[in-house]
């Protein structure tokens, strides 16, 4: 495999340095390339920190968990070849293949893998995850600075094996999906700190390992010769695509293969345009409007929040501005998620123009009228799709209330900065795409703790709710607490539910093992391209 992918690498080094020009179209390195779209600038490659999905597409690339998913996102082994869970729920046993290997092709044993998790929790690492990882022992002690991040209840009693010592049962096979849970390299870490992620200096384990990274433009991978299956396209190109027009213009010239999203068109339009090229498929993502409660002018002013959200006509957005199957939502876990049963909303049975009779006197109630308008700052980053969806939203506040709204977009890494400091947002763009088939992924957000509680809200009777849900022992009754955490969650308008995600991608007829599921996941090594090199075992 090793040699092939060396031939590869030389027939292709040409077309990698020159860039997007003609000479790296598709046309010519169709067998050895495969050009993804990826939105914007991955903010990290530190799989511990990440906290969107433009890094979590590429790490699961460059990294692999105890557990993996397959091309229609079910779990499957990944490190661990085999694993178990005690009749009580709480010790989860972990057997790890022979012969692991990091990218640099030195062994990986489970005292690493131990030592990884000990970093991601520890409180320097400031893992955004993390709180998806309270069942496990003195994972909180640990993050809050009270126990060394070696009491974390995670073991390894021999080179072949590590232990999970959980306080409440969990579905942990599905938590070590997350890139939170991927084995970082110490020594890299140690060496280089937060350039461990560079070209050169990232050690990894997946099926793929950087090559180069070219900020704002693309990344780069090349196939790990160490991994235990080669995977069958030799090179992936992530290609920043921030503005979504853009991409699906360089979708139609042939310069990618697969696309992040699609912009905002009619979608009949579209599909006379693509045909079966258009992928559109059920999500588990949600988009809202979050709302800075721990500064004015929304802090403390519930009335002022309900009728900001019911003042925005949502089926107007996703007829008019999504339009490519979004539906809407009064509600932040999507419909379709397992075990759950969605919360009733009353607004949502209300016509619109009833809706916006209740925002006018909300607006009122809350000190606002035409001698005296709400000035408020709508933030988001930068996107065709989320800048026309932003404008309708400031344009329906404006003439339903008299507000006056000013936008502001900013590249994607100043903008996540602002919305998780909380000191200058005020309104943001907002939102939550399952990392996991769960309505405790999206809940857990807005835990007082948490890092991703964008809104700043500490609400003891919502932390209550989602305390009992952990520490219920059946899923009935755990569903049941989630259902009440999310519903006061709702009461307290926390944030602005808008609508629930479709996934939406262009897709080449030279990809195959392309595969729709709900989280939207679709690592590289189940990909093939018609005519790619044949990979072959070290």
């Amino acid at each position: 495999m090793l040699l092939s992918f060396v031939l590869v690498a030389a027939a292709s080094a040409q077309t990698l340095q020159r860039g997007n020009g003609p000479e790296s179209s598709i046309g010519e390195s169709v067998a050895t390339v495969l050009e993804r779209g990826n939105g914007p600038e991955p903010s990290t490659l530190d799989a511990h920190r990440c906290p969107e999905v433009s890094c979590g597409n590429i790490l699961r690339d460059l990294y692999e968990g105890l557990v993996s998913e397959d091309a229609r996102g079910l779990p499957i082994p990944g490190m661990a070849e085999r694993w178990g869970v005690s009749t009580d729920g709480r010790t989860w046993t972990f057997h790890l293949r022979p012969d692991l290997r990091w990218s640099d092709g030195e062994p990986l044993d489970a005292e690493q893998i131990v030592a990884s998790f000990q970093r991601a929790f520890a409180p320097m690492t400031a893992a955004p995850f993390a709180v998806h990882f309270a069942a496990i022992e003195n994972v909180e002690a640990v993050q809050a600075g009270k126990l060394p991040p070696e009491a974390i209840g995670i073991s390894a009693p021999d080179a072949h094996t590590v232990v999970f010592h959980l306080i409440r049962s969990a579905a942990l096979p599905q938590l070590l999906l997350l890139p939170i849970a991927y084995p970082v390299y110490l020594p890299a870490v140690v060496k280089f700190g937060a350039q461990h992620t560079r070209p050169g200096h990232l050690i990894g384990n997946g099926a793929y390992r950087l090559r180069d990274w070219t900020p704002q433009a693309n990344l780069v991978l090349e196939r790990n010769p160490y991994f235990r299956e080669p995977a069958p396209i030799p090179l992936v190109r992530y290609q920043v695509t921030e503005d979504a027009a853009s991409e699906l213009q360089r979708f139609a010239a042939g310069d990618l293969h697969l696309t992040e999203t699609v912009p905002p068109q009619p979608l009949p339009n579209l599909r006379a345009r693509f045909g079966s090229q258009l992928r559109i498929s059920p999500y588990l993502g949600s988009m809202w409007i979050g709302l800075n409660l721990s500064q004015p002018p929304l802090r403390n002013n519930l009335a002022l929040r309900r009728a900001l959200s019911l003042a925005i006509d949502r089926d107007k957005l996703t007829r008019y501005i999504t339009g490519l199957g979004e539906t809407p939502a009064w509600s932040i876990v999507p419909p379709g998620v397992s075990a759950y049963a969605p919360v009733s909303v009353g607004a949502a049975r209300l016509t619109q123009a009833q809706r916006e009779a209740l925002a006018k006197g909300l607006y009122a109630k809350a000190g606002y009228s035409a001698g005296r308008p709400l000035e408020i700052e709508l933030r988001y980053n930068t996107s065709t799709p989320l800048r026309r969806l932003n404008l309708a939203v400031a344009a329906m506040w404006h003439e339903v209330l008299g507000a006056n709204v000013r936008l502001r977009n900013e590249e994607w890494k100043v903008f996540v900065g602002n919305r998780k400091q909380r000191v200058i947002t005020q309104a943001f763009r907002g939102g939550w795409i399952a990392d996991i088939d769960d309505a405790r992924n999206f809940l857990a957000n807005f835990a007082s703790h948490s890092e991703t509680n964008w809104s700043g809200l500490e609400d003891a009777q919502f932390d209550a709710l989602m305390t009992a849900a952990d520490a219920a022992p059946r899923q009935g009754e755990r569903s049941q607490r989630l259902r009440e955490a999310e519903a006061r969650l709702l009461n307290v308008q926390a944030v602005i539910p808008i609508y629930f995600y479709t996934s939406k991608h262009l897709l080449s007829p030279q990809v195959l093992g392309f595969e729709a599921n709900p989280l939207d996941h679709h690592p590289s090594r189940f990909l093939r391209l018609r005519g790619a090199t044949p990979a072959t075992t070290p």
